[in-house]
Protein backbone atom coordinates (compact mmCIF):
# COMPACT_ATOMS: atom_id res chain seq x y z
CA UNK A 1 0.00 0.00 0.00
CA UNK A 2 1.45 3.30 -0.96
CA UNK A 3 0.20 5.33 1.69
CA UNK A 4 2.01 3.16 4.50
CA UNK A 5 5.07 2.90 2.42
CA UNK A 6 5.34 6.77 2.00
CA UNK A 7 4.69 7.00 5.88
CA UNK A 8 6.69 4.21 7.23
CA UNK A 9 3.55 2.56 8.14
CA UNK A 10 1.83 -0.92 8.18
CA UNK A 11 -0.56 -1.20 5.60
CA UNK A 12 -2.85 -2.65 9.09
CA UNK A 13 -2.15 0.55 10.37
CA UNK A 14 -3.45 2.91 7.75
CA UNK A 15 -6.76 0.30 7.27
CA UNK A 16 -6.90 1.01 11.71
CA UNK A 17 -7.11 4.52 11.19
CA UNK A 18 -9.75 4.79 7.91
CA UNK A 19 -11.73 2.33 11.06
CA UNK A 20 -11.40 4.39 13.94
CA UNK A 21 -12.35 7.45 11.89
CA UNK A 22 -9.03 9.11 11.90
CA UNK A 23 -8.90 8.66 7.81
CA UNK A 24 -12.29 9.53 6.09
CA UNK A 25 -13.80 6.31 4.45
CA UNK A 26 -11.78 5.26 1.34
CA UNK A 27 -13.82 4.33 -1.57
CA UNK A 28 -13.43 0.56 -2.93
CA UNK A 29 -12.23 -0.76 -6.58
CA UNK A 30 -14.73 -3.36 -8.02
CA UNK A 31 -12.40 -5.67 -6.74
CA UNK A 32 -12.64 -4.09 -3.16
CA UNK A 33 -9.56 -2.53 -2.57
CA UNK A 34 -9.41 0.76 -1.26
CA UNK A 35 -8.55 3.49 -3.03
CA UNK A 36 -6.60 6.44 -1.26
CA UNK A 37 -6.82 10.05 -2.35
CA UNK A 38 -4.23 12.66 -2.10
CA UNK A 39 -6.55 13.96 0.26
CA UNK A 40 -6.12 10.71 2.59
CA UNK A 41 -2.70 11.71 2.32
CA UNK A 42 -3.06 14.95 3.65
CA UNK A 43 -5.17 13.52 6.43
CA UNK A 44 -2.54 11.08 7.50
CA UNK A 45 -0.08 13.79 7.51
CA UNK A 46 -1.91 15.93 9.87
CA UNK A 47 -2.88 13.10 12.33
CA UNK A 48 0.83 11.90 12.39
CA UNK A 49 2.08 15.90 12.70
CA UNK A 50 -0.44 16.24 15.57
CA UNK A 51 0.51 13.45 17.34
CA UNK A 52 4.02 14.97 19.00
CA UNK A 53 1.82 17.84 20.45
CA UNK A 54 -1.49 16.73 21.37
CA UNK A 55 -0.46 12.95 22.20
CA UNK A 56 -2.68 10.16 19.96
CA UNK A 57 -5.88 10.62 21.78
CA UNK A 58 -6.82 14.23 21.39
CA UNK A 59 -5.26 13.91 17.63
CA UNK A 60 -7.49 11.10 17.36
CA UNK A 61 -10.68 12.85 18.37
CA UNK A 62 -9.66 16.22 16.46
CA UNK A 63 -9.25 14.12 13.09
CA UNK A 64 -12.78 12.41 13.61
CA UNK A 65 -14.25 15.88 14.12
CA UNK A 66 -13.00 17.27 11.32
CA UNK A 67 -13.96 13.98 9.01
CA UNK A 68 -17.26 14.36 10.21
CA UNK A 69 -17.59 18.02 9.86
CA UNK A 70 -17.31 18.72 13.22
CA UNK A 71 -14.37 21.62 13.16
CA UNK A 72 -15.75 23.70 16.40
CA UNK A 73 -15.03 20.41 18.34
CA UNK A 74 -11.84 19.90 16.75
CA UNK A 75 -10.74 23.68 17.32
CA UNK A 76 -11.83 23.10 21.27
CA UNK A 77 -9.66 20.06 21.53
CA UNK A 78 -6.88 22.16 20.23
CA UNK A 79 -7.66 24.68 22.45
CA UNK A 80 -7.83 22.66 25.25
CA UNK A 81 -3.95 21.40 23.98
CA UNK A 82 -2.61 24.91 24.06
CA UNK A 83 -4.31 25.30 27.53
CA UNK A 84 -2.50 22.79 29.20
CA UNK A 85 0.86 23.81 27.23
CA UNK A 86 0.47 26.96 29.05
CA UNK A 87 -0.36 26.17 32.22
CA UNK A 88 2.57 23.39 32.09
CA UNK A 89 4.72 26.59 31.33
CA UNK A 90 2.91 28.50 34.67
CA UNK A 91 4.09 25.68 36.83
CA UNK A 92 7.47 24.98 35.47
CA UNK A 93 7.66 29.00 35.66
CA UNK A 94 6.64 28.28 39.97
CA UNK A 95 9.06 25.55 40.46
CA UNK A 96 11.71 27.31 38.95
CA UNK A 97 10.68 30.33 41.44
CA UNK A 98 10.86 27.41 44.47
CA UNK A 99 13.95 26.36 43.22
CA UNK A 100 15.50 29.90 43.25
CA UNK A 101 14.23 30.10 47.14
CA UNK A 102 15.65 26.73 47.91
CA UNK A 103 18.92 28.23 46.95
CA UNK A 104 18.79 31.30 48.23
CA UNK A 105 19.72 32.69 51.71
CA UNK A 106 15.82 33.50 52.60
CA UNK A 107 13.50 31.45 54.41
CA UNK A 108 10.67 30.11 52.11
CA UNK A 109 7.62 32.03 52.83
CA UNK A 110 5.06 30.34 55.03
CA UNK A 111 1.84 32.50 54.81
CA UNK A 112 -0.46 29.91 53.00
CA UNK A 113 -2.55 27.64 55.36
CA UNK A 114 -2.47 24.01 54.97
CA UNK A 115 -4.97 22.35 52.36
CA UNK A 116 -6.91 18.88 52.81
CA UNK A 117 -6.13 16.32 50.34
CA UNK A 118 -9.37 17.87 47.68
CA UNK A 119 -8.62 20.77 47.89
CA UNK A 120 -4.84 19.97 46.69
CA UNK A 121 -6.67 17.09 43.78
CA UNK A 122 -8.91 19.81 42.54
CA UNK A 123 -6.28 22.28 42.19
CA UNK A 124 -3.79 19.76 40.30
CA UNK A 125 -7.00 18.40 38.57
CA UNK A 126 -6.23 14.61 39.81
CA UNK A 127 -8.12 12.31 41.78
CA UNK A 128 -7.69 11.95 45.34
CA UNK A 129 -6.17 8.20 45.13
CA UNK A 130 -3.74 9.54 42.96
CA UNK A 131 -2.21 12.20 45.78
CA UNK A 132 -2.17 8.74 48.20
CA UNK A 133 -0.54 6.80 45.46
CA UNK A 134 2.61 9.69 45.56
CA UNK A 135 2.42 9.52 49.42
CA UNK A 136 3.03 5.52 49.07
CA UNK A 137 5.52 6.11 46.77
CA UNK A 138 7.59 8.76 48.56
CA UNK A 139 6.65 11.69 46.80
CA UNK A 140 4.66 13.50 49.10
CA UNK A 141 4.69 13.46 53.04
CA UNK A 142 2.06 15.23 54.17
CA UNK A 143 0.92 15.72 57.94
CA UNK A 144 -2.19 14.35 59.91
CA UNK A 145 -4.71 16.76 61.69
CA UNK A 146 -4.27 15.65 65.28
CA UNK A 147 -7.97 15.69 65.92
CA UNK A 148 -9.33 14.19 62.24
CA UNK A 149 -5.93 12.32 61.53
CA UNK A 150 -7.19 13.83 57.65
CA UNK A 151 -4.04 14.65 55.28
CA UNK A 152 -3.53 18.36 55.43
CA UNK A 153 -0.88 19.83 53.10
CA UNK A 154 1.60 22.16 54.06
CA UNK A 155 3.04 24.86 51.42
CA UNK A 156 5.87 23.16 51.07
CA UNK A 157 3.91 19.84 50.00
CA UNK A 158 1.42 21.86 47.56
CA UNK A 159 4.54 22.69 45.75
CA UNK A 160 6.24 19.38 45.83
CA UNK A 161 3.11 17.92 44.49
CA UNK A 162 2.93 21.00 41.91
CA UNK A 163 6.60 20.12 41.11
CA UNK A 164 5.73 16.41 40.87
CA UNK A 165 2.91 16.57 38.59
CA UNK A 166 5.14 18.38 36.29
CA UNK A 167 7.56 15.82 36.54
CA UNK A 168 4.77 13.11 35.71
CA UNK A 169 3.63 14.40 32.64
CA UNK A 170 7.03 14.75 31.72
CA UNK A 171 7.30 11.01 31.69
CA UNK A 172 9.10 10.89 34.75
CA UNK A 173 9.11 7.66 36.98
CA UNK A 174 7.14 8.11 40.63
CA UNK A 175 10.71 6.86 42.06
CA UNK A 176 12.89 9.20 40.34
CA UNK A 177 10.31 12.03 41.27
CA UNK A 178 10.59 10.58 44.84
CA UNK A 179 14.13 10.84 44.98
CA UNK A 180 14.58 14.34 43.10
CA UNK A 181 12.37 15.92 45.99
CA UNK A 182 14.09 14.16 48.42
CA UNK A 183 17.15 15.76 47.83
CA UNK A 184 15.20 19.32 47.18
CA UNK A 185 14.41 18.91 51.08
CA UNK A 186 17.99 18.33 51.70
CA UNK A 187 20.32 21.23 51.58
CA UNK A 188 21.75 21.65 48.85
CA UNK A 189 19.82 19.13 46.95
CA UNK A 190 18.36 21.22 44.26
CA UNK A 191 21.23 20.43 41.14
CA UNK A 192 19.17 17.22 40.20
CA UNK A 193 15.93 19.86 40.30
CA UNK A 194 17.46 21.95 38.36
CA UNK A 195 18.44 19.61 35.44
CA UNK A 196 14.66 18.59 35.66
CA UNK A 197 13.58 21.44 34.44
CA UNK A 198 15.75 22.18 31.84
CA UNK A 199 14.66 18.98 30.72
CA UNK A 200 11.05 19.90 30.67
CA UNK A 201 11.64 23.30 29.56
CA UNK A 202 12.94 21.51 26.47
CA UNK A 203 10.03 19.37 25.78
CA UNK A 204 7.78 21.98 26.19
CA UNK A 205 9.67 24.04 23.31
CA UNK A 206 9.54 21.07 22.01
CA UNK A 207 5.82 20.39 22.70
CA UNK A 208 4.74 24.12 21.00
CA UNK A 209 6.75 23.76 18.20
CA UNK A 210 5.05 20.46 17.00
CA UNK A 211 1.47 22.24 17.88
CA UNK A 212 2.56 24.90 15.46
CA UNK A 213 3.71 22.17 12.72
CA UNK A 214 0.42 20.24 13.59
CA UNK A 215 -2.09 23.28 13.14
CA UNK A 216 -0.26 23.97 10.12
CA UNK A 217 -0.69 19.55 8.39
CA UNK A 218 -4.35 19.90 9.84
CA UNK A 219 -5.04 23.54 8.06
CA UNK A 220 -3.56 22.12 4.63
CA UNK A 221 -6.12 18.96 5.19
CA UNK A 222 -9.23 20.99 5.91
CA UNK A 223 -8.49 23.89 3.53
CA UNK A 224 -8.42 20.61 0.84
CA UNK A 225 -12.08 19.97 0.88
CA UNK A 226 -14.65 17.66 3.00
CA UNK A 227 -13.97 14.18 3.02
CA UNK A 228 -15.31 12.22 -0.24
CA UNK A 229 -18.90 11.07 -0.36
CA UNK A 230 -18.50 6.84 -0.27
CA UNK A 231 -19.80 3.89 1.73
CA UNK A 232 -20.50 4.13 5.11
CA UNK A 233 -18.02 2.79 7.64
CA UNK A 234 -20.08 -0.44 8.63
CA UNK A 235 -20.17 -1.56 4.77
CA UNK A 236 -16.20 -0.54 4.53
CA UNK A 237 -15.08 -2.73 7.34
CA UNK A 238 -17.21 -5.38 5.88
CA UNK A 239 -14.79 -5.42 2.96
CA UNK A 240 -11.75 -7.48 2.13
CA UNK A 241 -8.75 -5.03 1.58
Amino acid sequence: MDLARAHALSAQAVRNYERDGVLPPAQRTPNGYRRFTELHVKALRAYLALIPGHGYAASGEIMRSVNRGDIDTALRTIDQGHALLQRDRETLDAVEAAVATLTGTRPQPQSQKAVPISVLAHRLGLRPATLRKWERAGVLRPVRDPVTHYRLYLPDDVRDAELAHLLRRGGYRLDHIAAVLRRVRDAGGAEPLAASLRQWRQRLTERGRAMLTGAARLAEYVDAGQPPECASTSEASSLAV
